[in-house]
C-alpha cells in the first residue's frame, strides 16, 4: 500500500530533480507555453506593467502558469483555476510542473503504467515537477517522491 503525498508546494534541487526536464530562458518559446512560478511571492496584475493594480498575490513556488500573451517583459498568464492576468517574466520559469486536478487520490506508479506498482497516493491540489510525458504517462516528483502519473490527472501537461 502506498503512502499519501499532502505537500501544497514543492522545492527542489538539481540532485533531486533527475527526472525533471532542463529550465531554459522564457523568451525561448512563442505563445502559447507553460511556465511555472519561480518564486515565493509572485504578483498578478491587472496590466502589463508596474503601475497596473495587483489583482491576485501568488505563494506557491512552482505552482503551473499558461504564458497566452507577451508584451516586453511581461508576460499574460492562466492559472489552474483560469484566472488570467499579468505578471513579470523574471517571476517565471520554464521548469515545467504541474498540479493534480483530479477530484480524488491519484495513484503515483514506480512506472509508466497503472499495472506497475502504486508507490504514492497524490492528493488534489499537490504540484509536483513535471518531465516529459509520454503515452498518457508522465515523470512527476514531489519533494523527492518520484514516480509516473497519468496525464490526464494533471493541470500542466500536455500541449498548452
Amino acid at each position: 500500500m502506498g503512502r499519501i503525498v499532502t505537500g501544497a508546494a514543492i522545492a527542489c534541487t538539481a540532485a533531486l530533480c533527475g527526472a525533471v526536464a532542463p529550465a531554459h530562458a522564457a523568451d525561448d518559446d512563442k505563445v502559447p507555453y507553460w511556465a511555472s512560478i519561480d518564486t515565493d511571492l509572485a504578483n498578478l496584475r491587472v496590466g502589463p506593467g508596474e503601475s497596473y493594480r495587483i489583482d491576485w498575490v501568488y505563494r506557491r513556488p512552482h505552482l503551473p502558469v499558461k504564458v497566452i500573451r507577451r508584451e516586453g517583459p511581461w508576460r499574460l498568464i492562466e492559472d489552474p483555476d483560469g484566472d488570467k492576468g499579468w505578471m513579470r517574466d523574471l517571476l517565471l520559469s520554464r521548469q515545467r510542473a504541474a498540479l493534480v486536478k483530479a477530484k480524488g487520490l491519484v495513484e503515483m506508479h514506480a512506472e509508466p503504467n497503472s499495472s506497475s506498482p502504486m508507490l504514492w497516493r497524490v492528493q488534489p491540489g499537490v504540484i509536483g515537477l513535471l518531465g516529459d510525458c509520454k503515452q498518457g504517462w508522465c515523470p512527476f516528483d514531489v519533494e523527492g517522491h518520484k514516480g509516473f502519473v497519468d496525464q490526464e490527472t494533471l493541470w500542466g501537461a500536455g500541449a498548452p
